[in-house]
Protein backbone atom coordinates (compact mmCIF):
# COMPACT_ATOMS: atom_id res chain seq x y z
CA UNK A 1 0.00 0.00 0.00
CA UNK A 2 1.73 3.29 -0.94
CA UNK A 3 2.23 5.91 1.72
CA UNK A 4 -0.95 7.95 1.17
CA UNK A 5 -3.06 5.55 1.38
CA UNK A 6 -1.70 4.11 4.48
CA UNK A 7 -2.39 7.37 6.04
CA UNK A 8 -5.53 7.57 4.54
CA UNK A 9 -6.83 4.45 6.44
CA UNK A 10 -4.76 5.29 9.60
CA UNK A 11 -6.58 8.15 10.04
CA UNK A 12 -9.80 6.91 8.76
CA UNK A 13 -9.84 4.40 11.37
CA UNK A 14 -9.29 6.19 14.26
CA UNK A 15 -10.90 9.58 13.70
CA UNK A 16 -13.73 8.86 12.16
CA UNK A 17 -13.71 12.05 10.37
CA UNK A 18 -16.49 14.09 8.42
CA UNK A 19 -13.57 15.03 6.38
CA UNK A 20 -10.32 14.00 5.30
CA UNK A 21 -8.18 15.51 2.60
CA UNK A 22 -4.99 14.29 2.05
CA UNK A 23 -2.80 15.81 -0.63
CA UNK A 24 0.74 14.93 -1.58
CA UNK A 25 2.67 17.85 -2.28
CA UNK A 26 6.24 15.94 -3.01
CA UNK A 27 6.11 17.11 -6.42
CA UNK A 28 6.69 20.69 -5.19
CA UNK A 29 9.17 19.89 -3.34
CA UNK A 30 11.30 17.65 -5.78
CA UNK A 31 15.07 18.12 -5.89
CA UNK A 32 15.02 19.77 -2.18
CA UNK A 33 17.57 19.46 0.14
CA UNK A 34 16.66 16.31 2.77
CA UNK A 35 13.78 15.41 0.41
CA UNK A 36 14.28 12.00 -0.10
CA UNK A 37 13.00 11.47 -3.77
CA UNK A 38 10.24 8.73 -3.24
CA UNK A 39 7.32 11.00 -4.53
CA UNK A 40 5.56 10.49 -1.08
CA UNK A 41 7.44 12.37 1.56
CA UNK A 42 5.22 16.13 1.45
CA UNK A 43 1.95 15.74 2.74
CA UNK A 44 -1.05 18.65 3.54
CA UNK A 45 -4.02 17.02 5.75
CA UNK A 46 -7.46 18.70 6.29
CA UNK A 47 -9.58 16.20 9.16
CA UNK A 48 -12.61 17.54 10.49
CA UNK A 49 -13.38 15.00 13.40
CA UNK A 50 -15.25 15.01 16.67
CA UNK A 51 -12.26 12.99 18.30
CA UNK A 52 -10.81 16.79 18.20
CA UNK A 53 -13.82 18.38 19.96
CA UNK A 54 -12.81 20.02 22.85
CA UNK A 55 -8.86 19.17 22.46
CA UNK A 56 -6.18 22.41 21.77
CA UNK A 57 -4.79 22.64 18.45
CA UNK A 58 -1.42 20.97 19.73
CA UNK A 59 -3.12 18.46 21.23
CA UNK A 60 -4.81 17.26 18.16
CA UNK A 61 -1.36 17.88 16.14
CA UNK A 62 -0.40 14.99 18.69
CA UNK A 63 -2.95 12.82 18.13
CA UNK A 64 -1.95 12.55 14.56
CA UNK A 65 1.43 12.76 14.68
CA UNK A 66 0.94 9.56 16.76
CA UNK A 67 -1.24 7.92 14.36
CA UNK A 68 1.00 8.59 11.69
CA UNK A 69 4.58 7.66 14.02
CA UNK A 70 5.40 4.92 11.44
CA UNK A 71 5.14 7.08 8.63
CA UNK A 72 6.95 9.85 10.25
CA UNK A 73 9.65 7.39 10.48
CA UNK A 74 9.98 5.75 7.78
CA UNK A 75 9.87 8.24 4.50
CA UNK A 76 6.97 11.18 5.41
CA UNK A 77 9.41 14.34 5.27
CA UNK A 78 6.84 17.09 6.26
CA UNK A 79 3.24 16.87 7.16
CA UNK A 80 0.94 20.23 7.28
CA UNK A 81 -2.35 19.96 8.97
CA UNK A 82 -5.58 21.31 9.45
CA UNK A 83 -7.32 19.75 12.22
CA UNK A 84 -10.78 21.00 12.49
CA UNK A 85 -13.65 20.02 15.15
CA UNK A 86 -17.79 19.71 13.41
CA UNK A 87 -18.52 23.44 12.82
CA UNK A 88 -15.11 25.25 13.03
CA UNK A 89 -14.14 27.36 10.33
CA UNK A 90 -12.09 25.50 7.37
CA UNK A 91 -8.68 27.11 7.03
CA UNK A 92 -8.87 29.62 3.84
CA UNK A 93 -7.12 28.89 0.64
Amino acid sequence: MSVTGRVREKLMIALRPTRLDVINESELHAGHRNSPGTGESHFRILVVSDAFSGKSRLERHRLVNDLLKDELAGGIHALALSTLAPGEALPKA
